[in-house]
């Protein structure tokens, strides 16, 4: 646990006790502040309190009366669509608000850091798509390579949860746009950006909003290096705005369609072969192409921003391509579970939009493709220039025919479950093709979330070969 600095006898506010609310609580405790925690449900108020910590609507009566700050769990809206009403109360109080991980930021350096050979580094990852497998990956890359290094944030465990890092270790932290939007301290040492979608717009009151958010972990911190994914108008900008000229090697840029130009740092993908170029010469590559583990262009885009990131901290290209070449990928992201009669399974549950959608169509030929689910705005018609590998379309979940109208001339059937679909696509498959669940649509018609639809999807298929 990294106790949170600064907060000795203060009374500070908890909202939402998930797991980084409950983590936020333990590690404010630690550190020597009284946490007062609430949450809207009657069960998680209940898990909290089971565990010893007090329960406190700060709404009620003198509610804020004493209390120095509010931290806040990712899923609250604190602007969009409309503040949460603690968090309203919040402000209107004048109570500052904050979250776990603007407390890890304040808290994670300490004096002991002075006494060692090599200052703990922390690399931080942001985008649409591609930042859990890029955290993965780059964390994976700094073990195989023997650097101590914890992986955390919005994925694996919560930032107050992991250990204080020791000497020359690395803390690899994925951060979502719900968590950069709010944090008051934002300081890595390296920034990633991997790429820029629609998503969460709602929560951010547009594109601007969204990438506003994502753009505050570059703006607010000035990390020692970026690196930038600039296949879109966006990451463009923010490279642009963070070099200061055309050789400033503080900023790497990567991309997947474009080639490396001028005398900047360059990590490229082109045709399935990585190259790093610095000062208008290439320096080093790789081919990704039989890298199981990373399979498609937009996995190719993921390998670039890891590598960059762990060249900046000093890794070899050879030590990298050892972790590229041993890294498993992650469960529900192009994950394949099974090879049957010459069929491929793959899972790519965590395709919940068209663009991510889009990337796993890529990356495979002859598609047998299970989709649907709680669909978004648009549906999949922004999909069509990317059906030509798709053989047929076995339909699921609440948009399955509202999706069956937007395929043009593409085969489809209307499934309705994941049982249905993964027999029918079975059934119907022949040597050499691929079923890949890729759903363009969120889980919440009839999952909990997108691990528990990819679990249902690997548990179909595994019946397949029993």
């Amino acid at each position: 646990m990294i106790p949170v600095r600064g907060v000795t006898g203060q009374r500070i506010a908890v909202l939402g006790l998930g797991r980084s609310g409950l983590s936020a609580a333990r590690a404010l405790a630690a550190g020597g502040a009284e946490p007062l925690c609430w949450d809207d449900g009657a069960e998680a108020r209940a898990r909290a309190e089971a565990v010893g910590l007090t329960l406190h609507d700060p709404t009620g009566p003198g509610g804020w009366e004493g209390v120095s700050a509010l931290i806040v769990s990712p899923g609250i809206p604190h602007l969009y669509p409309a503040p949460h009403r603690v968090i309203a109360a919040a402000m209107d109080a004048g109570v500052p608000v904050d979250n776990d991980i603007g407390l890890f930021f304040r808290s994670v350096a300490v004096p002991l850091w002075d006494r060692y050979d090599t200052a703990p580094r922390v690399v931080a990852i942001t985008g649409s798509n591609g930042k859990s497998t890029t955290s993965a990956l780059i964390h994976h890359i700094l073990a195989e390579a023997g650097r101590p290094a914890q992986l955390a944030g919005n994925i694996g465990r919560g930032v107050l949860d992991i250990e204080p890092p020791g000497d020359g270790a690395v803390v690899v932290l994925e951060l979502s746009s719900y968590q950069t939007d709010l944090a008051r301290a934002l300081t890595p040492d390296v920034a990633v950006f991997t790429n820029l979608s629609p998503d969460h717009l709602d929560r951010h009151g547009g594109m601007g909003g969204y990438f506003a958010a994502k753009r505050r972990l570059f703006a607010e911190g000035g990390p020692d290096r970026a690196v930038v994914g600039v296949d879109e108008a966006e990451g463009r900008y923010l490279a642009n705005q963070m070099a200061e000229g055309p050789g400033d090697d503080r900023l790497i840029s990567v991309s997947v369609t474009r080639k490396a130009a001028g005398a900047g740092w360059w990590v490229v993908a082109r045709k399935g072969h990585l190259a790093e170029w610095r000062k208008g010469r290439q320096v080093a590559s790789v081919d990704l192409r039989g890298i199981v583990g990373l399979p498609g262009r937009h996995n190719h885009q993921n390998a670039c921003a890891a590598w960059g990131a762990c060249r900046a901290l000093g890794l070899s290209p050879r030590a990298i391509e050892a972790g590229l070449r041993s890294f498993a990928g992650l469960p529900h992201r192009s994950q394949l579970v099974a090879e049957i009669g010459g069929v491929a399974f793959v899972n790519d549950s965590k395709a919940t939009n068209v663009d991510s959608a889009a990337q796993a169509l890529m990356a495979f030929r002859r598609i047998r493709w299970i989709a649907g689910g709680l669909g978004k705005d648009g549906g999949i018609a922004a999909l069509a220039p990317h059906l030509g590998e798709v053989v047929k379309a076995y339909l699921i979940g609440h948009s399955a025919a509202a999706f069956a109208t937007q395929l043009g001339d593409t085969p489809a059937e209307i499934c309705g479950d994941m049982a249905t679909a993964v027999a029918r696509a079975a059934a119907e498959a022949q040597p050499g093709e691929t079923v890949l669940l890729a759903p363009a649509a969120a889980s919440f018609d009839q999952y909990p979330d997108f691990e528990a639809r990819g679990r249902d999807f690997i548990d179909r298929v595994a019946a397949l070969g029993g």
